[in-house]
């Protein structure tokens, strides 16, 4: 099919342009090359289009009624594909999501309302884990994951970051001394998050260089609601993105502790397989989730 689109429209060109060699010139092509489309042509339909001379091309009864129905034809052609493409252009399908459980519950489930309304045709099938996801295996369309990723397999767009603060409760400090180094972290009750190794060490910046503490006490974890819950009801200090306890920080319920050594901002970024053809579906949800986390100051630092 498509060879024979292409022979229509080297023909109607021939016919627009009066020359072979003009067509040629127009494609970066030889004239034998166009000619030689014409007779190919010529011999499929089982009749000559053109008198040719060495001075003129002329069409032929048949070339003339041919000539209109090729248009017609070519213009049906393209009307087919730009409907093909109109409807890939409009996001449809279900998107598979996987989110951080706390994550997902804070910050991009109350989004999916506005996503939905704009993109009717999509529907969201949420994978809500700690852990991450073997995206092609699991077939995870789309993932939401903090950090760097290192994975050559996978496309990884930064659509935001985020601080990581230390954080305790009135009720954990009350009658002790609050850390004022890293250090002083060793005379603290702190909630390890074990889920990943780089949860157990914390790591923190400092004038004099980075600074490295392994974390210690009665209370670790490996999920993130346990986090949350654990630093709430006062058993130690938690380390952990601020999106966690935006409100609860806000009205006081937990207080920040050594923000002169908070480490680099972490990347939150919109994960998916590496493939030659994203999905539109894809592509909204990560550019509408741009969009939003680009107004929220926990992870665009620069609207705080």
């Amino acid at each position: 099919m498509t060879d024979t689109v292409a022979l229509f429209q080297a023909f109607i060109r021939v016919v627009e342009a009066g020359s072979f060699t003009r067509v040629a010139e127009e494609q970066n092509s030889s004239q034998p090359t166009v000619s030689r489309q014409v007779a190919t042509l010529e011999d499929h339909l089982g009749t000559r289009l053109f008198t040719r001379t060495t001075r003129k091309l002329t069409l032929t009864d048949d070339g003339r009624s041919f000539y209109e129905r090729a248009k017609l034809a070519l213009e049906a052609v393209a009307e087919a594909e730009g409907a093909v493409g109109r409807r890939r252009a409009r996001p449809s399908g279900t998107l598979q999501l996987a989110l951080p459980v706390v994550f997902g519950r804070l910050r991009v489930i109350p989004h999916l309302k506005g996503f939905l309304a704009r993109y009717p045709d999509v529907s969201v099938d949420l994978v809500m884990s700690d852990g991450f996801s073997d995206l092609v295996e699991d077939g995870i369309d789309l993932a939401i994951r903090s950090g760097v990723v290192t994975d050559p397999n996978l496309i990884a767009r930064k659509i935001g970051v985020t601080r990581r603060i230390l954080v305790a409760s009135p009720s954990y400090l009350r009658g002790k001394t609050p850390p004022a180094h890293p250090n002083d972290l060793f005379g603290h009750d702190c909630i390890p998050y074990t889920r990943f190794t780089g949860g157990v060490t914390w790591r923190f910046e400092s004038p004099d260089g980075p600074i490295a503490i392994e974390a210690t006490g009665p209370v670790r974890t490996q999920s993130s609601e346990g986090i949350r819950e654990a630093v709430m009801s006062g058993l130690g200090i938690g380390f952990v993105p601020i999106w966690h306890f935006t409100d609860e920080i806000e009205t006081g319920r937990l207080i920040v502790l050594l923000e002169a050594f908070e480490p680099k901002p972490v990347p939150i970024s919109a994960v998916y397989p590496s493939r030659r053809f994203v999905p539109q579906k894809t592509r909204a949800m990560i550019d509408y989730l741009e969009t939003q986390f680009a107004m929220d100051p926990t992870l665009n630092p620069k609207k705080g």
